[in-house]
């Protein structure tokens, strides 16, 4: 019993320190604002093909304030997105209704806008804002890759200030050390895993066991 109090009180302790780190990301200093980005975008249905749409950064905001991005890992030339970043954009989709009311979001990747779709269509991303970012420097600019361009896994914020878009915040998959989890807290797998006895040990995300949706029909 006594061990078991020992953990309540240091997971209140986590959840203190939890609430103080987001108050300090409350009260950052304004980012820097940012290019007027022209990103494409293809039918809201992924099922359906026509042609790309260029759509300006500060549009994808809709009757929002805020933009919440993630930077999906998926290089021009791979022929998969990563693994994890799709575990992520999973949780992101499963609660997009919720995260609708206050925010918009967008999946953006530096895969051509095709190959993207059809891994978006893979995996039954319905309803999501998916945006490629191939042919500019928007990946580069937010450090969503590195110098050499490889891709990095990342969540950003972004805010509307009149007809332009501010930076709000970006949270990197690594610390600046090189410690990794720097996102765990933003999907439910990881904290599952953390509540069984034998943790989530080494494991790491595949692409092979997710089964396509029942009705997921080739664009038309």
């Amino acid at each position: 019993m006594a061990a078991r109090r020992a953990l309540a009180s240091a997971e209140q302790d986590l959840r203190d320190q939890l609430e103080r780190v987001a108050a300090a990301r409350r009260r950052l200093p304004p980012g820097p604002l940012l290019a007027d980005y022209r990103l494409a975008e293809g039918p809201a249905d992924l099922t359906r093909s026509g042609p790309a749409r260029s759509v300006r950064l500060r549009d994808l905001f809709e009757e929002h304030e805020t933009l919440f991005v993630y930077h999906l890992m998926f290089a021009p030339e791979a022929a998969e997105a990563c693994p994890m970043c799709s575990l992520w954009v999973d949780g992101f989709h499963g609660v997009l209704p919720h995260l609708r009311r206050h925010t918009a979001v967008a999946v953006v990747a530096k895969a051509p806008l095709p190959r993207l779709r059809a891994w978006a269509r893979r995996r039954g991303w319905a309803g999501l804002r998916i945006l490629s970012s191939h042919g500019t420097s928007f990946n580069a600019d937010l450090r969503a890759e590195h110098p050499d361009g490889t891709q990095r896994p990342m969540v950003s914020v972004l805010r509307a200030e009149g007809d332009r878009v501010r930076h709000f915040y970006s949270a990197p998959a690594s610390f600046p050390d090189g410690g990794e989890r720097g996102i765990d807290l933003l999907s439910p797998v990881w904290n599952v895993l953390d509540l069984l006895p034998e943790g989530r040990r080494d494991w790491y995300a595949g692409n092979d066991y997710v089964p396509a949706p029942a009705a997921s029909p080739e664009p038309v």
